[in-house]
């Protein structure tokens, strides 16, 4: 990964004219390597050092990043060429983490869920306000053609007011999956189907549909040794009138991409993995399928590819240098959180659960 890593960024630097940003990255497990073959391919940007838990593992992820081996995480954020941080560890560690990386005024690109609850998610985005750094949560769908092409229908109105929506993630994962790391499967590090996997689908629904007023929903542990939940239901009302259904499960074979449906009054989209299933929009021609099939993780998640996650690198750059808001900021991580956490409460007491 070394030398076309290399040759990526030489190649870059001809490409865009201007400040390339030194990147920290913390965590080296396989979303990690995603993290690094993204900003190997991010010609704004140059990684610069990793740190993780185990010294042997961060000197080997480092010679395969091309990049340097730091001691630990403080000495990465000590380096004052780093500018721009990923956290990419254990979802529960994501918080304390990207506290650590705002303190030491570096700006924070987390993975999903920014949080695992909904007071840690309220002061991570604080802090970055505080503090004036840009904080960008990871939810890289948002990147792809078909979800950018519905938030522009839905926008200039196409669909008339959006009135249902359906976030699925009907996905598989094995017992070995869990069984890969301590942390997976708990849910004050990982989070059940709901707070791992589905939360991209409750993020681009939240995306189309906007604020959410309440939820409701179950969730179960049915095929899996594990403290969290395999299987999830939700219902959510909006503040527009709107409703939603959540459906999140690693439970489910054969595993199916992910999809948001969206059903607006004069028209629907149905979006499954990478393509556009079902379009029914006035006025507005079918677009083109996707050449390739969707790299969506249904199955496995070692198939997603770093494209996306590129994409979001490249809007947090531009975000910082134009002084603006990236696409999936603080606010919008924290949305997501706050609904699943709401979906959870709903579950144990049995009560529509209002949001704020």
């Amino acid at each position: 990964m070394r030398e076309a890593n290399e040759e990526r960024q030489q190649a870059g630097g001809a490409e865009r004219a201007g400040k390339v940003w030194g990147f920290g990255l913390i965590g080296t497990g396989a979303i990690a390597e995603l993290h690094a073959l993204a900003i190997g391919n991010l010609p704004g940007g140059r990684l610069l050092a990793a740190a993780g838990r185990s010294a042997e593992k961060t000197r080997a992820f480092a010679e395969k990043a091309g990049c340097e081996a730091a001691d630990s995480a403080e000495e990465l954020l000590a380096r004052p060429e780093i500018e721009i941080v990923c956290v990419a560890t254990s979802s529960g560690s994501h918080a304390a983490i990207g506290e650590q990386v705002l303190r030491a005024g570096k700006h924070l690109i987390v993975e999903k869920p920014m949080a695992m609850t909904t007071p840690e998610a309220e002061r991570l985005m604080k802090l970055a306000k505080d503090r004036g750094l840009t904080l960008s949560v990871i939810s890289q769908r948002r990147f792809e053609a078909p979800y950018q092409l519905a938030k522009r229908i839905i926008d200039e109105g196409k669909l008339g007011r959006l009135i249902f929506i359906e976030a699925l993630t009907p996905f598989y994962r094995d017992q070995a999956y869990y069984d890969s790391a301590e942390w997976r499967g708990t849910i004050a590090e990982d989070g059940g189907a709901l707070m791992n996997q589905a939360i991209h689908q409750i993020d681009l629904m939240l995306w189309f549909g906007g604020e959410a007023a309440s939820a409701t929903g179950m969730m179960a542990t049915q095929t899996h040794r594990m403290e969290a939940e395999d299987l999830a239901v939700g219902a959510v009302k909006f503040k527009n009138g709107a409703l939603a259904s959540i459906v999140a499960s690693t439970s489910l074979q054969p595993a199916q991409p992910p999809a948001v449906k969206l059903y607006g009054e004069l028209g629907a989209i149905w979006i499954e993995g990478n393509a556009v299933t079902l379009w029914s929009v006035p006025g507005e021609e079918k677009p083109q399928a996707p050449s390739r099939p969707s790299a969506d993780g249904a199955g496995d998640p070692r198939v997603v590819k770093d494209e996306n996650h590129r994409k979001q690198f490249a809007d947090v750059i531009e975000a910082i240098e134009q002084g603006r808001e990236p696409l999936i900021g603080g606010r919008d991580g924290y949305r997501a959180v706050q609904l699943v956490n709401a979906v959870y409460e709903a579950s144990r007491s049995g009560r529509e659960i209002a949001l704020s």
